[in-house]
This record gives C-alpha cells, sequence and structure tokens, in this order.
C-alpha cells in the first residue's frame, strides 16, 4: 500500500493508506492532551510533581501499551512483558508510606490511576488489584513483620498480588463466605472457593479471606506453589479479556501462622481495603470516559461526511458538550472526594457515590463516542470499542450500581434496604 500523510485545519496528523476500491482510508487519530478534558483548569491546582508525574503515566500508556494491547485483548492474554517497564514508574503501592512505595496522597493517586485507565482499563485494573487490594490488606491489615516481607518485593513488582475474597455463590452478599480457615498447631488449613480473583493465575501472593474455627473472617497471605491451592481462567469473557480472573479451588491448603493478617479481627476490617479499592474504580471510570470524549473529539474533527467534518454539525456539537459536561463534573467531584480522603474526611457512601455516578456517566459517555464513530466505533484499532466493552465489568466490580446506591440511600434515610429494618434495629 501507498502511505500519505497530512495536516488537518486543527492540527490533528492523518495518514492515509490505499484502500480496495481507490479512496484512501483515514487512519484514528491520536487522542488529544489533557487540555482537551480540563475545561474548569484543575491541572493547575496541582504541584509540578503532581503534573509530572501524571504526564509521564499517560505518555507511557499511549507510547507503550496502546500500540500492542489490542491484540492481547483480543486474544484474552495478560501482557506479562509490560510489567518489567510499568515497574520503572515507581507508582505500585499508591498510596502506602515506606516500604519502598511510593506514598502519594489521594489526588496524586487518583491521577495516576485515572491515566491508566484512559489508556486501558485492563491494565488499570492489574493495577488496582495488586496495589488497592493485596498490597493494601497487608499495609492496613498486616504486622510490621508482614509489611517489611511482603510490600518491598510487591512495590518493585517482582512479586505480584492479588485479593481473594469474592465467591462462586456469594458476591454481593460476600459477607456470608464459606470458605474455611480451621487451626491446625501453627498452620491454617484452608478449604473453599473464590471466584473473579484477578491475577491469581500468576500471583506471587494471594490474600484469601475465610472464616475461623470462632466464626469470624480473617485475610490468610498464600504464597505461589503452595500445595492444594488451584487457580483456573475464566475464559468466554468479553470485558476486561487481559485481565486473568480466576476461579480458585482451596484443598487443604495449609498457611503458617505468620501468614495471617495480624490486625484482622472480623469481617468489617475488609471494608478498609475496599473503601481504597472502590476510590481507585471511581478514578478507572473517569479515565475511561476521558478516553471516549478525547477520541470522539479528535474523531469527527477529521472526519468529513457531505463535504464538511462532522464537527461542523450542530447534534454533534451538542453530543461533545453533554460529554464534556459530565467529565467535568466527574473530574471536580472527584478531585474534592480525593482531597477528603486527604484530609481523613471520608466515608464509605461518599466513596460509593462516586463510584456509582461515575461509572453510569462513563458508560454512557462511550457509548456516545462508539456511535459518533459510526462503523469504525467497533473496530479495536479506535480503542473505543474495547473501552466500552471493559466498563461493563468496571460497573459492577467494586459493587454494582445499585449495591452503591443502597450504601448511600442507608446513609441519608437511616433505613437498610439491603436487609429492610428500622432505624436502630
Amino acid at each position: 500500500m501507498n502511505a500519505m500523510q497530512g495536516t488537518t485545519a486543527a492540527g490533528i496528523d492523518l495518514v492515509t493508506v490505499g484502500s480496495g476500491n481507490g479512496h484512501p482510508v483515514v487512519q484514528p487519530p491520536a487522542p488529544g492532551g489533557s487540555e482537551h478534558t480540563d475545561y474548569y483548569l484543575l491541572n493547575d491546582l496541582l504541584d509540578e510533581d503532581q503534573q509530572a508525574l501524571r504526564s509521564k503515566v499517560r505518555e507511557f500508556m499511549d507510547q507503550e501499551v496502546t500500540p500492542v494491547i489490542n491484540p492481547y485483548w483480543e486474544r484474552a492474554e495478560f501482557p506479562h512483558e509490560l510489567v518489567p517497564r510499568l515497574a520503572q514508574l515507581g507508582i505500585s503501592g499508591f498510596q502506602i508510606q515506606g516500604y519502598g512505595c511510593p506514598g502519594m496522597s489521594n489526588v496524586t493517586a487518583g491521577l495516576v490511576i485515572m491515566e491508566l485507565a484512559r489508556g486501558d482499563l485492563s491494565m488499570s485494573t492489574f493495577m488496582g488489584v495488586h496495589s488497592a487490594l493485596a498490597m493494601n490488606s497487608i499495609a492496613l491489615l498486616g504486622s510490621e513483620e508482614q509489611r517489611r516481607r511482603f510490600l518491598p518485593g510487591m512495590a518493585r513488582m517482582e512479586k505480584i498480588g492479588a485479593f481473594g475474597l469474592t465467591e462462586p455463590a456469594h458476591g454481593t452478599d460476600v459477607v456470608k463466605l464459606e470458605t474455611i480457615a480451621r487451626q491446625d498447631g501453627d498452620s491454617y488449613v484452608l478449604n473453599g472457593h473464590k471466584r473473579w480473583i484477578g491475577n491469581a493465575t500468576f500471583a506471587d501472593h494471594v490474600i484469601v479471606w475465610a472464616r475461623g474455627d470462632d466464626g469470624h473472617v480473617g485475610g490468610y497471605i498464600v504464597e505461589k506453589g503452595t500445595p492444594g491451592f488451584r487457580a483456573e481462567v475464566i475464559t468466554g469473557k468479553t470485558a476486561l479479556r487481559c485481565v486473568q480472573n480466576a476461579q480458585i479451588s482451596l484443598t487443604d491448603v495449609r498457611v503458617p501462622a505468620e501468614n495471617r493478617l495480624a490486625n484482622v479481627k472480623t469481617f468489617r476490617d475488609t471494608e478498609k481495603v475496599l473503601l481504597a479499592s472502590r476510590f481507585c474504580v471511581a478514578w478507572e471510570a473517569v479515565g475511561a470516559a476521558v478516553r471516549g470524549y478525547e477520541t470522539a473529539l479528535a474523531y469527527v474533527k477529521q472526519r468529513k461526511q457531505f463535504g464538511v467534518p462532522l464537527a461542523a454539525n450542530q447534534l454533534i456539537q451538542y453530543r461533545l458538550s453533554r460529554m464534556l459536561a459530565d467529565i467535568t463534573d466527574m473530574m471536580c467531584m472527584q478531585y474534592r472526594l480525593s482531597q477528603l480522603m486527604d484530609e481523613g474526611k471520608y466515608s464509605m457512601p461518599r466513596v460509593a457515590l462516586a463510584k456509582m455516578h461515575y461509572t453510569e456517566r462513563a458508560r454512557a459517555i462511550l457509548a456516545e463516542a462508539r456511535d459518533m464513530l459510526g462503523g469504525n466505533g467497533i473496530l479495536l484499532d479506535y480503542h473505543v470499542a474495547r473501552h466500552l466493552c471493559d466498563i461493563e465489568a468496571i460497573n459492577t466490580y467494586e459493587g454494582t450500581d445499585t449495591v452503591q446506591a443502597l450504601i448511600v440511600g442507608r446513609d441519608i434515610t437511616g433505613y437498610n434496604a439491603f436487609v429492610p429494618s428500622t432505624p436502630g434495629q
């Protein structure tokens, strides 16, 4: 094929290649920079280090991940060779202080997660499971000895973590988990099943949650190669295809007592980890929405119909404006939530409200973007289709839209609609 290159009036580089019918085919445009979505200039509120880190992560995702991720997604494979390069960013562990972790503020961590998700939701999910769930479990609920033993290697990403809470029969009601941990001398013996556990097929440390002899739930660090631990990839997914979600079988898995998270007393201790993870997922939804909007904006500026760019049409401009309004709303709301997290004024309902709102709007924005790209919108080359499929999983994990709404509803009304009751009952 003969290739030609040119530039639009908007400054977007176009590369065209000859097609079978003799007409040029316009290749996917590169989305613009953060200035295309930061309509209220939130970037001006960041310090130089925050801006530099955000740009560094965006550049990594644009240059290292985006050009190669589609074939992996199509084959439902995880790009293991990207992990050492991802480790060089020095972001593993996000907000964790010490042990080789970056100790970011929640604002900084949120921006990093957003940029990861803007590039690819499978990669951001991988990092979320590793950092916000597995590493955070050890940082928040482990002993000092456990932190020193496990976190440095995970911070360097020489060791990868997973988080085993959800079970085949227990998702929303995972408080009723059935996996058991029986104490036997200086060990615990685990039996049961887990499902939808990301990273589990290759993780070095899997945090398995199980009910002990006393009826309370504890967290156990199961190390790679432990006999009786089996992780089988769940196939046939239409979302987050690169993420290696697994069905775990635990058959007399013996875990040394020193691998039981020291500061876990009851199931409610898991909420400390889930709150941090839910905060991470809310930022992921913002990142996905940003990618959809940026791609649609770049595309309609270059694509012509009836002799004029799509961007010159009133309906297109209206739709873009609505998308930008939603993104601006999400970014302002999430920036403030991140500040509250840094100030210690956080709560599960506040985080739930964000996750509920952002995933719903991100789904709508990505659907709009796909539609505005026409037939090209269903091609992986344009990256919107992948994000549109992946956002379905983001909408579900860490609590569905309905669950988030009920958490908020319980907080503002005083009534528990999960199991109807009166206040104080």
